[in-house]
């Protein structure tokens, strides 16, 4: 059995988290990578410490920094169905693919991204935060916690009262009695 592996076809391979981190915010920015990657940790007081000490504690925030880190800094091709179900420190990058400049992002294009993504989201019948729908999903749990206690309400009011007044009314005397 052949347990080698060939951690050259990964370019995550040898990168701390802090040296990705440092090497994408010099270049684009924390502005750019909260219009992106839309992770609060780079719009509240942003460091580069406070950050990767939070992206070390969340899997999926450092999965979609890793993500931005190989797919639009080091700007390789985008990874097969295969490739792209593993972990982006797990992925293997084929030999004929090479790295390339980082891709020119803009806010505008985030925008457009983000637009892009909340109207995908409601094809698919998800809420997505969004600057165009920021909200719903609170509204909608709102809503349906207010319509479930109303029915419980209605349900526990129409049942008649065990006794006539809650003075002196006492659950046990049943059980008392025998």
């Amino acid at each position: 059995m052949n347990d080698e592996i060939n951690y050259k076809a990964n370019p995550l391979h040898g990168v701390s988290l802090k040296k990705m981190l440092t090497d994408v915010v010099d270049h684009y920015g924390f502005e750019i990578l909260f219009a992106y990657l839309n992770i609060n940790c780079f719009k509240t007081n942003p460091s580069i410490t406070s950050s990767v000490k939070f992206l070390k504690k969340t899997d999926w925030a450092r999965e979609k920094v890793e993500n931005f880190y190989l797919y639009e800094f080091k700007n390789l091709p985008r990874a097969s169905y295969d490739q792209f179900q593993l972990s982006p420190r797990d992925r293997i990058i084929p030999d004929n693919q090479e790295v390339g400049d980082p891709a020119e992002l803009s806010l505008e294009d985030a925008e457009q991204l983000q637009n892009k993504r909340a109207k995908k989201a409601t094809l698919f019948g998800r809420s997505e935060k969004s600057p165009t729908n920021t909200g719903k999903r609170a509204d909608a749990r709102h809503d349906s916690r207010e319509n479930r206690n109303s029915s419980q309400h209605e349900q526990s009011s129409s049942k008649a009262p065990v006794s006539p007044s809650k003075e002196g009314f006492n659950p046990w005397t049943k059980s008392k009695k025998n």
